[in-house]
């Protein structure tokens, strides 16, 4: 299991697979033919169904292009690799337009890019084998006396703290720049930002219903700053960005907790992110939305758990229902863009979080379900899915546009 500096990237959305995904292969690839007179990209699956909207051949040209290298794009929205469903050949030619070179790239989800020559990514695991399970964690954690986030450091170390102070500085600011903006969103749905006047009236509303809505709020400002192609943090992706900064900002204002307390959290969420992506997946072209807000919202109800209390027990309860009650969820985006349904389940997946962990804490975290179990339900149910219901844009809501 890797890092959770690989799930938490800082980056530009407004998707970490499609855009985040493709521009750090085109980067690396041109590293490797820097003299190249010209490139060719060619996109499959999900990658090309929805890569317009996702701003995919945007992200290519913009790092060719800034180069001074000329790059011709080719889409194969119905062609998809072994892999993967989000792929991208790469080729470089010479000045007669010869083929020097080619690589295939593979956008798994949350940023991350595999080679095919170099697919197998446990060569990056910091972590043992046998401690990549939340039951097995749990078992250790409790021998060992020491929390989730805890567990982090002593693989991750204590430099690991740092990095999340850097993280949960890029995730304020985007609720702030959030919060400020109005507007309509770019591309063609014409969508209103809405972050500003839900951020106002949870204001004024006060009480039980409007207190919470703040967090809703917050969320919806992140997702509105990555559908905007804003600076962001996946959490795990670029899709799912605004969950987890949502709510911990909440918890943090409404009972005044300290930086670290948040650090420490955003640990836990990332471990359970980490999880998720090791033994499941986080690619909404794989599985759908379940492993994008699913995955958001397991984290999130993680992290409020740990910020009230929680044992570890109780917070593993609350990350299982994160993903349980996310099982199936389809991704379906309106014209291919991170907008419609995507802000909104952010938002939403935001609030759940707060029950989840309710729930949890009412509990002695004892359940039967565990989070290994609908970890690999997800990536069962997921696989499941037919195609067009896994970022490709032409089933369900995508088709009413």
């Amino acid at each position: 299991m890797e890092s959770i500096r690989e799930l938490y990237r800082i980056g530009h959305g407004p998707s970490s697979s499609h855009t985040m995904g493709p521009r750090y292969a085109s980067n690396t690839f041109h590293a490797l033919y820097p003299d190249t007179a010209s490139f060719q990209a060619k996109l499959y699956g999900s990658l090309a169904a929805t890569g317009k909207g996702h701003l995919t051949d945007t992200a290519i040209r913009d790092v060719f292009n800034s180069l001074g290298k000329p790059v011709t794009i080719l889409w194969f929205p119905e062609e998809s690799l072994p892999f993967h469903p989000n792929a991208l050949t790469l080729i470089a030619f010479d000045e007669q337009e010869q083929e020097i070179g080619r690589e295939t790239y593979y956008s798994v989800g949350g940023g991350k890019v595999l080679s095919e020559s170099d697919r197998d990514d446990r060569k990056d695991s910091i972590y043992p084998q046998y401690l990549t399970r939340m039951d097995n964690i749990l078992r250790y954690c409790s021998k060992e006396g020491i929390r989730l986030w805890e567990f982090v450091v002593k693989y991750e170390g204590e430099e690991i703290l740092d990095y999340m102070k850097e993280i949960w500085s890029v995730m304020v600011e985007a609720i702030h720049r959030g919060l400020e903006e109005e507007g309509v969103l770019p591309g063609g749905l014409k969508l209103p930002r809405k972050a500003s006047q839900y951020f106002a009236q949870a204001n004024d509303m006060g009480g039980v219903l409007g207190t919470p809505a703040r967090a809703l709020s917050y969320a919806l400002a992140v997702s509105e700053e990555n559908a905007s192609g804003g600076k962001i943090v996946t959490a795990p992706t670029c899709g799912s960005c605004g969950v987890l900064p949502g709510v911990l900002l909440y918890i943090k204002n409404q009972y005044h907790l300290s930086e670290m307390k948040v650090y420490r959290a955003l640990l836990t969420a990332g471990l359970i992110g980490n999880l998720a992506k090791h033994n499941g997946s986080i690619s909404g072209a794989e599985v759908g939305c379940q492993g994008e807000i699913g995955v958001a919202c397991a984290m999130a109800s993680a992290a409020v758990a740990q910020l009230l209390g929680g044992s570890i027990h109780q917070i593993e309860y609350a990350a299982e229902m994160g993903l349980e009650h996310h099982l199936g969820l389809t991704c379906d985006p309106m014209m291919g863009l991170v907008q419609i349904p995507c802000i909104e389940r952010n938002a939403l997946a935001t609030m759940r979080s707060l029950d989840h962990a309710s729930f949890a804490l009412l509990s002695d975290g004892r359940h039967k379900v565990s989070f290994d179990t609908v970890t690999e339900v997800m990536l069962e149910t997921g696989q499941a899915l037919p195609s067009l219901y896994r970022e490709t844009s032409l089933g369900g809501l995508a088709r009413f546009t």
